[in-house]
């Protein structure tokens, strides 16, 4: 009896799994590569300047970031230089939190598109007294961060995102999309602050209730690692 009893516990264990249920939210890694095959591009992949590998700020500009295939730490994603393309995941992705480190040389500006279509800006603030839509943490085109906490050019930055994915009930939309919450460098910039609509430039410039991580790549130089996205359960 206690032999047919455990497989019965084992069998119903199995069948959660493969339901797509589990106890704790599973962290998802967008896998990279050296050919980026979990990634898209938005332009011509022949004029991207992505790479995998490692990047710091150019000893002799502090404009630029010099990029190398070894060295310390975690290997992340580089756009090498501005005017290149965006990237974005091959998977979907609805309600989440986005973790991640980013870096960027002085003057530089890129963005993180939360579903595609919403953007979290990255931009070289350093230093200012004011910050608005268009800094770095700010939603562009909706709301300013409500202080700077931005490092220095060349320092790794943390930043977590909080989001809910907008709904809708066939081709309505009942809810817009909201970022519940978004901390930069330990500090809350953001809360409970709804989008009405898509940021310009997104990967199709339309809502829905999934779509992939987006990284601005036809503006600056940036480099992210440590990319982590958790499904909500």
């Amino acid at each position: 009896m206690k032999i047919r009893q455990t497989l019965l516990v084992l069998t119903a264990l199995a069948a959660l799994a493969t339901s797509g249920w589990a106890a704790e939210p599973s962290v998802i890694s967008p896998k990279l590569d050296a050919d980026l095959s979990a990634w898209s591009f938005k332009n011509s992949k022949e004029k991207s300047q992505w790479a995998v590998g490692f990047a710091k700020l150019d000893a002799t500009n502090e404009a630029k970031l010099a990029f190398s295939d070894s060295g310390e730490g975690a290997a992340g994603l580089v756009n090498k230089t501005g005017g290149g393309v965006d990237i974005y995941t091959n998977e979907k992705f609805g309600d989440c939190t986005i973790s991640l480190e980013l870096m960027v040389p002085k003057g530089s500006n890129s963005g993180i598109y939360v579903l595609g279509e919403y953007e979290v800006q990255i931009l070289d603030s350093f230093g200012k007294a004011k910050v608005g839509p268009g800094d770095l943490g700010g939603l562009y085109g909706a709301s300013a961060p409500l202080k700077n906490a931005a490092k220095k050019p060349g320092e790794w930055q943390t930043i977590e995102i909080v989001f809910t994915a907008p709904k809708f009930e066939g081709d309505k939309k009942i809810a817009n999309a909201k970022f519940v919450k978004v901390t930069l460098n330990g500090e809350v910039i953001h809360e409970n602050v709804e989008m009405k609509g898509p940021t310009p430039s997104g990967v199709t410039g339309k809502e829905a209730a999934t779509g992939p991580l987006m990284f601005q790549g036809d503006h600056g130089a940036v480099a992210l690692r440590n990319i982590q996205i958790t499904p909500a359960k």
